[in-house]
Parts: C-alpha cells; sequence; structure tokens
C-alpha cells in the first residue's frame, strides 16, 4: 500500500488530485473546529454512547461541540438513502435512474434539495437540544427577544454547514482521489483515535499499574487485541464473495468463432456495505431526535434508556435492523429475473440450470446464502463492542462501558482505506506502474 502511494506521488497529475482531496479534509476539519455564534459550547455534554454516538464520530467531534459542521455528512447520507428507496416505489423516479446520465444528474440534483431540507430539519432539532437539554444558548441573549434572531442564525449555520460538505464530497469526486463523502468520513473517525488512544493509556497506566487494577491492565490490552482481530475479520469478509460459474455458448459470426468461454459472476459477500448499519442507527436514533425536540424530562428518560448501548434490548433491536435492511437493501439492488434474462440474452447458462426461470430462482437461491451469511457479519460487527462493553461492566470495569471499540467506525475506515487504494491502483496500473494488487 505504501508503496502504491509512493509510486502515485511520482506522478503529477495523482500527486495533484491528492494534495486536493487533503486539502478538502483540511477545510473540513477546520469547519469542524469553529463553533456557532450564541452558543456555550462549554454547557454541551453529548453521551459517549447510544444512537447518538455515531452521529458525533463521523462529524469527528462537531457534533460536540456545535461547530458549523455538526451535522456532518448524516444529512446527505439520509438523504441519498431515501432517494434510493423511492426510485423502487416511485415510477417517475424509477425512470429517471433508468435514463442514464441524465437522469442520474436530475436524481442528484433531487437529493441535494432533500439534504438541505434534512439539514434544516436536524438543525432545527439540534437548537432545541441546546435550549432545552444543556440550556447552553448564549445567556445574554436567552429569554430576551433577540432570541429568535439567534435561534434563526444557528439553524442557519448548521443548514449551511451541511451543505457545505456535501459540496466538498463532490469536489473530491470530481478533482480528487476516492469516494468524496467516504473520505470524510474516514476523516471525521480518524480525528478521534488520538482521544480514543490516550484514554487506552490512561486506563492502562494509571489505573492499571499505578493503581493495581487487574480489570484494566489486563482489559486493555485484550482491546488492542481485538482490535486488530476485528481488522482482519472485516478485510476477509469486505474481499469474500461467492463465484456463480457462467458458460458461454459458441457462436460463429462470419469467419470469426465468439463465446465458448467459462467465467463465473462475483457476489460479495458484503453486497451493501455498511448501508444497514447506517439505516439501522438512524432508526434506533428516532426516538433521541424526538426528545431533542421535546426535551428529556423525567418522563422521556425511562424510554430513552432503552435505547442506550448498554442495554440488552438496544442490542438486540440492532442486530435483528441490520439483518433486515441487509436483506431489504440486497433486494432492491439485485434482480435474479434480469440477471437471468441477460445471461440468456449474450448465449450464457449456468451449469446444470435451464435459462429461465430456474436459472433466476437459483441465482436468488444464492443470494438469499450470501446476504445472510453477510448480514450476520454486519451484525456481529455492530453489536459486538456493545456486549463487550457491558461484559467489561459485569467484570466491575465500569469505565469501559463508555468506550467504544468501534465496530462501525472500524469497518467504515477499512473499507474507505481498501477503496480508495484500489482507485489508485487503478489509475496506476493505466500508467503501467507496479503497485499493490500486483
Amino acid at each position: 500500500m505504501f508503496q502504491t502511494l509512493a509510486n502515485a506521488w511520482k506522478i503529477r497529475e495523482l500527486r495533484n488530485k491528492l494534495l486536493y482531496t487533503l486539502l478538502i479534509l483540511l477545510i473540513f476539519r477546520i469547519g469542524s473546529a469553529i463553533p456557532v455564534p450564541f452558543v456555550d459550547v462549554n454547557a454541551i455534554v453529548v453521551p459517549s454512547e447510544g444512537p447518538m454516538q455515531l452521529v458525533s464520530l463521523i462529524s469527528g467531534g462537531g457534533f460536540s461541540s456545535a461547530t458549523i459542521f455538526a451535522l456532518s455528512i448524516t444529512p446527505y447520507i439520509n438523504a441519498s438513502i431515501i432517494i434510493q428507496l423511492l426510485t423502487v416505489a416511485i415510477p417517475p423516479l424509477e425512470r429517471l435512474a433508468k435514463d442514464g446520465e441524465n437522469g442520474r444528474k436530475k436524481l442528484g440534483q433531487i437529493t441535494r434539495y432533500v439534504t438541505v431540507a434534512l439539514g434544516l430539519l436536524l438543525g432545527v432539532a439540534y437548537y432545541f437540544m441546546l435550549r432545552n437539554n444543556y440550556q447552553a444558548i448564549d445567556a445574554s441573549i436567552a429569554g430576551t427577544g433577540w432570541e429568535f434572531l439567534a435561534a434563526t442564525v444557528i439553524v442557519l449555520c448548521f443548514t449551511a454547514g451541511s451543505a457545505l460538505i456535501m459540496w466538498l464530497g463532490e469536489q473530491i469526486n470530481e478533482k480528487g482521489i476516492g469516494n468524496g463523502i467516504s473520505m470524510l468520513l474516514l476523516a471525521g473517525i480518524l480525528s478521534g483515535v488520538d482521544d480514543g488512544a490516550a484514554y487506552l493509556w490512561q486506563m492502562f497506566y494509571d489505573a492499571g499499574i499505578l493503581n493495581g487494577v487487574p480489570q484494566y491492565y489486563i482489559g486493555v490490552p485484550i482491546v488492542l487485541v481485538l482490535f486488530v482481530v476485528m481488522i482482519g475479520f472485516i478485510v476477509f469478509m469486505t474481499n469474500a464473495e461467492r463465484r456463480i460459474p457462467v458458460q458461454y455458448a459458441k457462436r460463429v459470426v462470419g469467419r470469426k468463432m465468439y463465446g465458448g468461454q467459462n467465467t463465473f459472476i462475483p457476489i460479495k459477500v458484503n453486497m451493501s456495505g455498511v448501508m444497514p448499519i447506517i439505516l439501522a442507527v438512524s432508526i434506533l436514533s428516532l426516538p433521541s431526535i424526538i426528545a431533542m425536540f421535546c426535551g428529556q424530562t423525567e418522563a422521556t428518560w425511562g424510554w430513552l434508556d432503552l435505547f442506550s448501548s448498554d442495554n440488552w434490548l438496544y442490542s438486540i433491536l440492532y442486530f435483528v435492523l441490520i439483518i433486515a435492511f441487509s436483506f431489504f437493501y440486497v433486494t432492491i439492488q439485485y434482480n435474479p429475473i434480469e440477471m437471468a434474462n441477460n445471461l440468456r440474452r449474450n448465449s450464457g447458462a449456468i451449469p446444470g440450470y435451464r435459462p429461465g426461470k430456474p436459472t433466476s430462482d437459483y441465482i436468488n437461491r444464492v443470494l438469499r446464502k450470501v446476504t445472510f451469511i453477510g448480514a450476520i457479519f454486519l451484525g456481529i460487527v455492530a453489536v459486538f463492542p456493545n456486549l463487550f462493553s457491558m461484559a467489561m461492566t459485569l467484570f466491575g470495569a465500569p469505565a469501559f462501558a463508555g468506550i467504544a471499540i468501534g465496530g462501525t467506525s472500524i469497518m467504515i475506515v477499512v473499507s474507505v482505506a481498501m477503496e480508495t487504494v484500489q482507485q489508485i491502483e487503478s489509475q496506476l496500473m493505466m500508467r503501467h506502474y507496479k503497485g499493490f494488487l500486483e
């Protein structure tokens, strides 16, 4: 991988793309450190666990500091998911999706409008959370006639920040390296690595070695080992695929013979990526979003505790939703009947199965089995940190309950890193450079 980056740096075009990507990421980090006006940042204490943890994580700390990029790319991700789902249910959007490049541009424009609308909605929700839960609005303005104007400025700052992040991601797509939204996700998650490392060292040295608490100087190495094992597990499952053999019949056109070769249809085990996890988190965060509007009172604390990451019910719901959304996402992305028809039109067949319905039924069975394995994999990666925290709490180490091994974040980082390296590698191969995939 490092050799690939070194070879890319030698090419002026790729070097400019890398520098441009780093510049965009720097702008993202600067915006994540600039607080919006009229807010007392010191009064905000966002919990380090629960559904809102992922929002705070991917924003690079901006959510917990009420910065202009506090909403991060959450509105854009949710807007993309909504439009993607609506293309299946609404015929005009489905026609746009099948209309080639022009249709994709129109869908992209619609996604931008929905992103701004969601950014405005989430900005209003975040303002109410700052005002009702933390009393973080400037005391000189709160309760006066200027509060409405201050609220308008705060909400517009959040909305403009989410729109700017969307634009930054698109700039990376056009002029940089990698997928823009994924790179911003990566930057937000990696910005919290130093805090997590410092916390682990404090637990290991101060509580473990100095104070002789075995739960910590034994637990911290276990965390690190699990971290490495989880990375290897994610890499293995991300690259795993089920190959359906395909044989093409021979065709004679003029004096040339076409076909006759054997190939395969690769089906990734993790076909849906992290989308099911993001969808599950979006559903489980609805109670917290409602509490933002209403304010957390004694009446709401009881049912909000059910959606805390240290609750067994939360982990069970999380796991079930990930499996359900994995099947749902694959269903709308892959059509076995269309795949079987494409094979028949190209004189291809799966050995042992007749073209048409038998082929589509076989592909459907394979998709179900592979999707189930991938869904279990996603569920394990997402839920394991919560289970580990609860287990450590049972063994008398309550401080570990607030630490996020971050199965979701590790998966995002590993997936984005592999995708970016492969994209650089493909551009290097076009220029006849030896690289990582040799």
